[in-house]
């Protein structure tokens, strides 16, 4: 372009608009160099301090701390917590199953540490908030038990058959009170033997309440260990929550590790225990079958059989049978009669 050739309406336009841009943003730090450019973070990453790395020094990952949730129970308690109340999860549903005689099934849904007044205004009002006092323990623990769960029980025990009430949101009576009584009595046993390798508890009920958040066993801040069971009985579902505050159980630190529960999980079983399992093995009702002989026919033979065939097997007919203990065999046997009926006689042991 010769230095009189003026400019044309575009040309103009184009380096009209090339100087605003120039005049409104400003250079950006290391714009023309690439390694600059690297270090800068992106506002998200600088303001909240994670990935930031100061020249010459490694990269440093920040994470916050919520100090009105602390971390006071390590995770070696959890895990111990954890396995202590798998067993009780078993033994419960088992207990409550003969006592409702239903199935009933129990599973441990967690095991966390949150403060107290979280897990206040997290049940429903109302409910059935059970103040437990755990002897020679200080403080009380709570159970909690939700009102769906509450009448399904009641139903089942006045020989109801339970169905899912949503809409029944009222205290429980005197007389459902003393009901559901059952229940926490057999909670409380069953929760005393398995935390009998640790401590010898004595669990008494000191009141019932309907309104969680009229109950203040420890400031709201406390730190709590929860224990969720939820319970199933038919088509209900409802949650059972065992709230153990922190401090009443702290000075056992050392017995619910890791390496110590491993020794406090083997105990001896008591005569109590041996002579209860006898007993519900002994009323237990088994199958017992006696083979006669066992043979294989083609399936034309086995369609031109009627009646006065005679089938011959392999086992020779002085041979002793065998008896099977719920489809296990047990014994070889010899058949015979007694007062009128088949019997067979047992004439030596199948070892294994």
């Amino acid at each position: 372009m010769s230095e009189e050739e003026p400019l044309s309406n575009s040309q103009v336009e184009s380096l009209l608009k090339q100087m605003e841009t120039d005049a409104g943003e400003p250079p950006r730090p290391g714009a023309g160099d690439p390694e600059a450019a690297a270090q800068v973070d992106s506002p998200e990453e600088a303001s909240a301090g994670v990935g930031v790395a100061m020249p010459g020094m490694p990269q440093v990952r920040t994470v916050n701390y919520d100090f009105k949730r602390p971390e006071r129970v390590g995770k070696e308690q959890m895990r111990a917590m954890h396995s202590l109340h798998e067993g009780l999860a078993r033994s419960f549903g088992a207990t409550v199953s003969g006592m409702l005689r239903t199935m009933l099934e129990v599973k441990l849904i967690s095991v966390d540490q949150l403060t107290y007044s979280e897990f206040v205004f997290s049940l429903d009002n109302p409910s059935c908030f059970n103040v437990l006092k755990p002897e020679p323990l200080e403080g009380h623990w709570i159970l909690d038990i939700s009102p769906v769960l509450s009448y399904a029980i009641i139903d089942r025990m006045l020989g109801g058959d339970p169905h899912p009430v949503e809409s029944l949101r009222r205290p429980l009576t005197e007389i459902e009170t003393r009901l559901i009584g059952r229940l926490v009595t057999a909670f409380s046993v069953e929760l005393t033997e398995v935390w009998r390798n640790i401590v010898q508890l004595d669990l008494t009920v000191e009141r019932v309440e309907s309104n969680p958040q009229l109950v203040q066993i420890v400031p709201p801040n406390e730190v709590i260990i929860l224990i969720g069971l939820e319970v199933s009985l038919g088509r209900n579902r409802g949650m059972m929550n065992l709230c153990i505050p922190f401090n009443t159980i702290e000075r056992f630190n050392s017995q619910l590790s890791n390496n110590g529960w491993v020794g406090y999980s083997k105990s001896r079983p008591s005569d109590e225990s041996r002579q209860q399992v006898s007993q519900f093995i002994d009323d237990a009702v088994v199958d017992i079958v006696v083979t006669l002989a066992k043979s294989r026919i083609k399936t034309g033979e086995l369609l031109d059989l009627s009646v006065g065939d005679v089938i011959t097997t392999e086992k020779d007919a002085q041979s002793p049978l065998e008896l099977s203990v719920q489809s296990v065999p047990k014994f070889t046997v010899k058949p015979g009669a007694h007062r009128g009926k088949k019997a067979v006689r047992i004439d030596s042991i199948i070892e294994d």
